[in-house]
């Protein structure tokens, strides 16, 4: 691409020269039509009319016919053409004028228009302007590439700044030192262009052959020097695609986890409101929720403020709390009606048990009449405890009705929580008492059936530990030896006026669990060796 002179050039030839080429052409014109005209001297090719008989041996009035009409022979003999022949000869001669007179004329004419003032430029500028082509040439490559590494540039900068957005690592630091010092030298190159660029005036109408070839010369040594630059951007930029392929990662999570903690806030909000429409207050869960709010501000000022970590973990956070808080105001009204209902059955359960306890006094009295001391002495409380532990259950049921009342949830939850504690540690205490006179009875009238069941389970135990066995295992066998011989002197212990029956029940359960933990030590060993 050349520089454009400061006239366009024009490729019309001066005011003179169009004259004399459109008298040229209607030259032209003519002799084509006087070509094509028969020798008659009639264009269409008849005979010409013969002169009138009072017109012979006159000759004709007009020299040149009519435009209007034809022309009349001579008297007493046809037209031999000579009209057509004396046009001819003056369209030859305009034609041999319109020939010979425009070279000169055309000489004086377009000449001082070529190189007249005003910035035109020559039509044949010869070498200088060749070296101007070529220097122009190098100049349009050179700025092709600086705008490409200036493109590169502007985008490695944009990488540079994700990785450092979600990186802190001493690579990440590496990478925006090494980025800084690869971009002083494309400071450097890119001065070194501009300055080439302004030491040389391409469009200058007095630029040489050798100006030409220096410019052309520093121009593309300049285009080398990016584009050497713009190849150690780009294998600089390769090298960051490990950072950049992660911190995009969690770039790509972090609008995503923003929105859904903004949904799950929403969500949360709207439960609450209809948990209030329903007339429950949830003022803790209210609270929860108002204690959100400064956390949703960070995330709307986003992580280039606050970073990209912190502000993924922020949102799972918002998120996950945001859950809970709707979860419990959905559940709210089930939770206040089952609150109602818990409320209800434990009072009823704690009057069942006063009635109860009441029928524990009996069954320590018959258990004095008929067995030693030693099988009742632990149940003399029971009475006093289970009424003690039935007012305290009754006295929380009152709080956690008050609680209810409040809408205070969690505290009306753990009121009833340790009501139901009481009530149980209740029913145990009543039933023990039952319980216990039941199998005293049951022992004393027949203690074979607990022997039987005590020692099948010691057999059972002992066939399994010699199960592939010549020998017993020792670690297997002393235990159940033992167990053996424990449960002998239980049964013996039974000869007697007044048998410790109770005694001998704690001895029976007492082995039978010994067995268990054999059995069970057994079968895992094998299960770990097979």
């Amino acid at each position: 691409m050349t520089a454009t002179p400061t006239q366009p050039y024009t490729p019309y030839a001066p005011d003179g020269l169009r004259a004399r080429r459109r008298g040229f052409t209607a030259a032209l014109q003519r002799l084509g039509a006087l070509a094509l005209m028969p020798r008659t001297g009639r264009p269409d090719g008849r005979p010409t009319r013969l002169a009138p008989s009072s017109a012979v041996g006159r000759p004709s009035t007009h020299s040149l016919p009519s435009p209007s009409a034809p022309r009349a022979a001579p008297a007493g003999r046809p037209s031999t053409g000579r009209p057509a022949a004396v046009s001819c000869r003056a369209a030859a001669v305009d034609l041999l004028l319109l020939v010979a007179l425009p070279l000169p004329l055309l000489a004086a004419t377009a000449l001082p228009a070529t190189f007249a003032g005003g910035g035109t430029r020559r039509w044949f500028g010869g070498r200088a302007e060749s070296q101007r082509a070529e220097a122009q040439a190098a100049k349009d490559a050179a700025a092709a590439a600086f705008y490409e590494l200036d493109t590169a540039q502007r985008d490695l900068q944009i990488s540079v700044e994700t990785i450092t957005a979600v990186d802190d690592s001493p690579a990440a630091r590496r990478v925006v030192s090494d980025f800084a010092e690869l971009g002083r030298r494309i400071d450097e190159v890119s001065h070194r262009y501009i300055t080439v660029v302004d030491a040389h005036d391409l469009d200058r109408d007095d630029l040489d052959a050798a100006a030409a070839t220096r410019a052309r010369t520093q121009l593309a040594q300049a285009k080398d020097e990016l584009t050497r630059t713009k190849q150690d951007l780009d294998r600089f930029a390769q090298g960051l695609e490990p950072l950049l392929g992660k911190a995009e990662t969690q770039l790509a999570r972090v609008a995503p986890g923003v929105e859904r903690a903004r949904q799950a806030l929403l969500g949360a909000s709207n439960a609450l409101d209809t948990a209030r429409g329903s007339g429950l207050r949830a003022d803790d869960l209210a609270a929860r929720l108002a204690a959100l709010g400064p956390e949703l501000t960070k995330l709307n000022e986003g992580a280039g403020r606050h970073g990209v970590p912190e502000t993924l973990e922020r949102a799972e956070r918002v998120a996950r709390e945001a859950e809970a808080v709707r979860v419990q105001a959905e559940r709210l009204p089930e939770q206040a009606a089952e609150i109602d209902h818990r409320l209800v059955s434990m009072r009823t359960r704690a009057q069942a048990l006063t009635t109860r306890a009441g029928q524990v006094e009996p069954i320590l009295s018959e258990l004095r009449r008929r067995f030693t001391a030693s099988c009742w002495q632990d149940l003399q409380n029971v009475p006093a405890q289970a009424a003690e532990s039935v007012r305290q259950a009754e006295q929380k049921l009152k709080e956690a009705q008050t609680a209810r009342d409040a809408q205070r949830w969690p505290d009306a939850v753990a009121q009833l929580s340790t009501a139901r504690a009481l009530l149980n540690t209740t029913d145990d205490a009543v039933s023990a008492a039952g319980d216990r006179l039941r199998r005293l009875n049951a022992v004393a009238k027949d203690p074979q059936q607990e022997i039987e069941r005590t020692r099948f389970a010691i057999r059972d135990a002992q066939r399994l530990a010699m199960a592939g066995r010549q020998t017993p295992d020792p670690r297997h066998a002393q235990p159940l030896d033992d167990a053996v011989a424990r449960l002998d002197r239980a049964v013996g212990a039974l000869e007697g006026v007044h048998p410790d029956y109770w005694h001998f029940l704690t001895e029976t359960d007492a082995v039978r669990q010994t067995v268990t933990r054999v059995v069970s030590r057994i079968r895992e060993e094998r299960g770990t060796s097979g």
